[in-house]
């Protein structure tokens, strides 16, 4: 049976130049704090890979911090941030990476979103106060999509001298983003949402700001992050982040998700959750009357097709979704559809072909 992957949203499969250079790397050895022949060969890698990651984040290279994907990143912009202040805030809908660094740190408050999970500005600067030490807000909703006010929530936070971190893990590779214009302080990525490697990601930090690391030890990365680089992965995250074409690709993957949420308006019981259109163009969010998501996903997988129901990282305890209930929408019922930069017109049609008859039959059975 063909496999038609639609889940790139939680991780993508790997490019071919990404891939390309890892095995190159990964029969190496160099440590690229060495000045022998093998390690300067390993720091040119790094740094050439940290080039290629700036270049497509709008930043200078030596603002990109590698760390082992965004889960670090965003713990390090917490923990970092902390020292300012006892308080941060985030708005209900962020990652569970984000609320929980948030919540090991100090005091939080959650600013609530509308039915779309978009956060409103002024209620974000209602949020700080004088002990806030940060405020994160994503670039866009790992589970439905939804763009948040980025650059208006910057600006504003900008005024009160208040520090702020952008979780952009789901929109690289899939928007245009430049940190130097955005003026955020922070901004977290991973590099295996575009096809990248697993285990590789980077905090970006703004000039001239000085943040406590999070990972002590060795002088690496100019002594922001300890621990002797991982060249393979490094070096991959580099390749994708120069091989993606993102205005193309973001293009296309929007054309085949307006595929699904087209077909979707027609299927009974069926509804498109998040912001239909301000959105990140690689991911549709479905809300499903009455039937479990497990079985539709399992349905989908006998079917040839590889799909997620909520959160990566609230599902597996088949917990509700902490998004969908901060957006006051039926929390235990949802399918997210995610494409990505390898996706076909072939994956998307088996989708709708197959998802019609698996929620009939599954209806048929209560």
């Amino acid at each position: 049976m063909t496999r038609h992957y639609l889940d790139h949203a939680s991780t993508s499969p790997l490019r071919p130049e990404a891939l390309a250079v890892m095995t190159e790397w990964l029969g190496k050895a160099g440590d690229p704090g060495r000045i022998y022949a093998e390690g300067l060969e390993a720091r040119v890698a790094v740094e050439t890979a940290r080039e290629q990651v700036a270049d497509r984040l709008g930043t200078r290279p030596r603002s990109v911090v590698f760390t082992s994907g965004a889960t670090e990143a965003i713990a390090a912009a917490c923990w970092g941030a902390a020292e300012r202040g006892t308080h941060q805030v985030l708005t209900a809908v962020e990652h569970s990476a984000v609320r929980l660094g948030a919540e090991a740190n100090g005091s939080v408050t959650l600013v609530g979103t509308d039915h779309h999970g978009r956060v409103d500005p002024d209620e974000v600067l209602k949020a700080v106060r004088p002990d806030t030490a940060v405020v994160h807000i994503q670039w866009g909703n790992h589970e439905v999509g939804t763009r948040q006010p980025v650059a208006e929530v910057v600006a504003r936070c900008q005024s009160q001298g208040v520090l702020v971190h952008v979780d952009a893990a789901q929109a690289i590779g899939h928007d245009t983003i430049n940190f130097d214009d955005l003026g955020a302080d922070l901004l977290s990525v991973s590099a295996h949402k575009f096809g990248g490697p697993t285990g590789a990601g980077a905090l970006l930090v703004r000039r001239g700001l000085r943040l406590r690391p999070l990972l002590l030890g060795g002088d690496q990365e100019r002594a922001r992050r300890a621990g002797l680089e991982s060249v393979s992965s490094i070096a991959g995250f580099g390749a994708a982040a120069a091989a993606v074409q993102t205005e193309t690709e973001s293009a296309e993957q929007r054309r085949l998700t307006e595929r699904i949420g087209a077909a979707a308006t027609e299927w009974v019981g069926v509804h498109r959750y998040g912001d239909p259109t301000d959105r990140l163009p690689h991911l549709v969010c479905l809300g499903i009357d009455g039937i479990e998501p497990q079985a539709v996903i399992l349905g989908l997988d006998r079917a040839g097709v590889a799909a997620h129901s909520g959160s990566a990282c609230s599902s597996e305890d088949l917990e509700p979704s902490p998004v969908l209930e901060a957006m006051g929408l039926d929390a235990h019922r949802s399918l997210r559809l995610s494409v990505g930069w390898n996706t076909t017109n072939a994956d998307v049609t088996a989708v709708i072909d197959a998802l019609p008859p698996i929620l009939e039959g599954l209806r048929s059975l209560r």
